[in-house]
């Protein structure tokens, strides 16, 4: 295939990403029966990788690979790792942590669903009360960076809290994953997850939970929920034979290696560094519009801006969305049930050069669909 042949598209949805022209083409490759030994021998080091990402031992840390998206993720680890006669804590302000509410509604769990405004941070008193007076709780979910406004949970502290009342503390950390740096341990962490196709800028299909083996190896002997999505059922296959125990999306794994390969050339810190320059920009160019945010800025994870429709009877959402489509930009709508929203996601293998071009577009789109410039709010 001709490189100069595949047209960049710039992504600010969150996900999947914008990917560089060698992580497309490591899909590439002659046909491999994924029962080999040479391919599992690639999956053991795409494993290991993916627990050094977030700073885990190898000998305390495991990766678990699942085909799918990362709500597979949360599914795995709620139905996985709750013992019998024990509740979920899920502690909840958004559009990611309600999907963990709604898969213990659909297995039938006991859960609290501990609700707070989506564009508010948690009260830990609120997570600490809860605690205290439900001891059967055995498990606490929470979102990283609740991706439907991007506001930052307080992971660390909620985890301890987890943890000082004997629970498990797992954590969608979906969005934030290869992007904000992760220590696992400092973050109070027994299980973070992702997908492929976000922070490590590969391809969907590709999921992974990140977490202790020794609390997976007791999850053993939990009520069996699911077939497909059992956490101790997959990772024992992979201690076993080095394989997922169903087929494996191939292609898709390479393309994983090969962006773990651009992980590591670019650095942890300057990959952050490069994203936290990116979300600026994008906010340079929504001040100079005059657009409002959802979330404080203080509270924003530097990740995803949440933008508030303005108050103008031309504002159509979706045309201004296919004029930046057409010319190469995909903006995304929001997730907040009571404000309409759109999202501007510092994701992918972009930069500020790129934000600077979208902003022309998107000023294009303004003008082309007669939306008043600099726009208002009531």
């Amino acid at each position: 295939m001709n490189k100069t042949s595949i047209k960049r598209n710039i992504l600010l949805n969150p996900g999947p990403s914008t990917t560089t022209d060698s992580v497309k083409l490591a899909q590439v490759v002659p046909d491999i029966c994924p029962r080999e030994k040479e391919f599992a021998g690639l999956m053991k080091g795409l494993r290991d990788d993916l627990v050094k990402i977030v700073h885990g031992d190898t000998d305390k840390f495991t990766s678990v690979l699942f085909c799918g998206s990362g709500t597979l993720n949360i599914d795995v680890c709620i139905n996985s790792l709750l013992p019998a006669d024990s509740k979920v804590l899920v502690v909840n302000n958004g559009a990611y942590s309600t999907r963990a509410v709604e898969i213990c509604e659909y297995y039938g769990l006991p859960h609290i669903d501990l609700r707070f405004p989506v564009d508010e941070l948690p009260d830990l008193e609120a997570v600490e009360k809860t605690l205290r007076d439900n001891p059967d709780i055995a498990l606490v979910h929470t979102t990283h960076n609740e991706t439907g406004t991007g506001i930052l949970n307080p992971i660390r502290e909620i985890g301890a809290l987890a943890h000082k009342y004997n629970a498990v503390f797992t954590v969608d950390t979906t969005s934030t994953y290869a992007m904000i740096p992760i220590d696992i341990e400092k973050e109070n962490i027994d299980f973070c997850m992702a997908s492929a196709q976000k922070g490590l800028m590969a391809m969907t299909g590709l999921s992974f939970v990140v977490g202790r083996r020794d609390i997976i190896e007791r999850s053993a002997s939990y009520p069996k929920r699911s077939y497909y999505c059992n956490l101790f059922l997959q990772y024992d296959y992979f201690e076993k034979t080095g394989e997922m125990h169903f087929t494996p999306p191939v292609q898709t794994i390479y393309a994983a290696i090969q962006a773990l390969k651009e992980y590591w050339q670019e650095g942890e810190t300057a990959k952050w560094e490069r994203h936290k320059r990116v979300f600026e920009a994008i906010h340079k160019g929504l001040d100079e519009l005059g657009f409002k945010d959802v979330i404080k800025r203080e509270w924003q994870c530097g990740l995803v801006v949440s933008v508030k429709y303005p108050d103008d009877p031309n504002w159509d959402f979706e045309k201004v969305h296919d004029y930046c489509y057409d010319r190469g930009f995909t903006i995304y709508p929001g997730k907040i049930s009571t404000t309409s929203t759109f999202r501007l996601c510092a994701l992918g293998a972009i930069d500020t050069d790129d934000i600077v071009s979208f902003f022309s577009v998107f000023k294009g789109a303004l003008k082309a669909n007669g939306i008043r410039i600099p726009v208002k709010y009531e």
